[in-house]
């Protein structure tokens, strides 16, 4: 049973009238079967209404602030959730992760992108240009990657994205195509968007009420985040030049994911962790491209006029590359974490290791979790 329809079965345990449930009750039963699904449902509905019907969204007030313009507010204040449940034990894991997935995902985009431009015909391979296919796989969904992580990871998975933000915007992709010295380092950008989940930290550390009064909203928000990135994707994209751009998502989940896991693996390996917390569920989640990159190749093109000429054509294309991977990626990572699992490695044993420090208590908490 995948993990949201544990956590919907907890809920209906908990009401003392368990068969007297409403269609609607069984119909949530029924979705929570599906991987991902306190992730896949509502993104699958916040793209179908914003494709079909936007003006659906955009009615005003509370209506449009929560489901339409809302992502911003419901991820700082996951951030926040999330933040209060990592311990000052699990920190240093949590950068150690965020480090080794940027340089992995940024390395390979690198890679990638750099060889196309030298040595692919005409600087094109399949269509793919080499700014779209840099600023595609050097910029993960941060959004996607707490909500997948929250729900198949652990604490120092979730913490790992203090570390990853970095590489939101068109900061790593300037650095890449070699025009990084016209743009200062947006420090305080970055600071401003780690600091919900610094705050965080500082409370459920200082505090054991602040820990647990915070500690449902890691499940709670979930779904309301995921509905607005849905919102924010119309599947129109996938149409004319965007088509080349499903390549380039498929790309990014298998290079990138790749790279990802390859590199942290060989993390926990050179780190002499056991083999039951050599757990891999961020990497996997990692594979994606976030929804700002779209706007990347207009910022290139303002810095360096030469980009003019491929400029809406690799708009075009990382647009699709994002509605693609974040369609396929929660369903990757599902199969990913039960994978593993079957292999004896779990984010529970991981998470047991880093607190404990004490290799029978991780063999312990993994015979548990299988």
């Amino acid at each position: 049973m995948c993990p949201i329809s544990l956590f919907l079965l907890k809920i209906a345990e908990a009401d003392n009238n368990m068969n007297d449930y409403t269609p609607f009750d069984r119909l949530l039963l029924t979705i929570g079967k599906i991987p991902g699904a306190l992730m896949i449902v509502p993104l699958f509905l916040g793209v179908v209404v914003n494709t079909l019907a936007p003006e659906a969204l955009m009615i005003g007030s509370f209506t449009t602030a929560l489901f339409k313009n809302g992502l911003a507010v419901l991820i700082g204040l996951f951030f926040l959730a999330v933040g209060s449940q990592i311990s000052f034990k699990a920190a240093l894991p949590s950068v150690e992760k965020g480090v080794v997935l940027l340089l992995a995902k940024f390395g390979i985009a690198v890679v990638f992108g750099l060889s196309v431009a030298f040595f692919a015909k005409d600087g094109v391979f399949l269509g793919m240009i080499p700014l779209a296919i840099i600023a595609a796989m050097s910029n993960s969904n941060g959004s996607l990657y707490v909500a997948l992580t929250s729900q198949f990871g652990n604490r120092t998975d979730k913490g790992a994205i203090s570390v990853l933000s970095i590489n939101d915007g068109p900061f790593l992709t300037l650095v890449a195509l070699g025009v990084a010295g016209l743009a200062a380092f947006p420090l305080m950008a970055l600071f401003s968007a780690i600091f919900p989940m610094i705050f965080g930290f500082i409370l459920g550390n200082i505090s054991s009420i602040a820990r647990n009064f915070l500690k449902a909203g890691e499940k709670l928000i979930i779904p309301f985040a995921a509905f607005a990135i849905g919102a924010s994707i119309n599947l129109q994209v996938l149409v004319g030049e965007g088509s080349v751009g499903i390549l380039l998502g498929l790309a990014t989940a298998i290079f990138s994911g790749g790279a990802a896991i390859a590199s942290l693996y060989l993390w926990h390996v050179i780190r002499r962790h056991p083999k039951p917390t050599r757990n891999l569920v961020s990497a996997a989640s990692e594979a994606s491209v976030a929804g700002n990159a779209i706007a990347t190749p207009a910022v290139v093109a303002a810095l360096d006029p030469s980009y003019l000429a491929v400029r809406d054509a690799a708009t075009a294309q990382i647009a699709a590359s994002v509605v693609v991977t974040a369609f396929v990626l929660p369903f990757l990572v599902a199969w990913f974490a039960n994978w593993q699992r079957r292999r004896g490695v779990s984010p529970e044993a991981e998470e047991a290791f880093y607190e404990s420090g004490r290799t029978h208590v991780v063999l312990e908490k993994a015979e548990a979790t299988l």
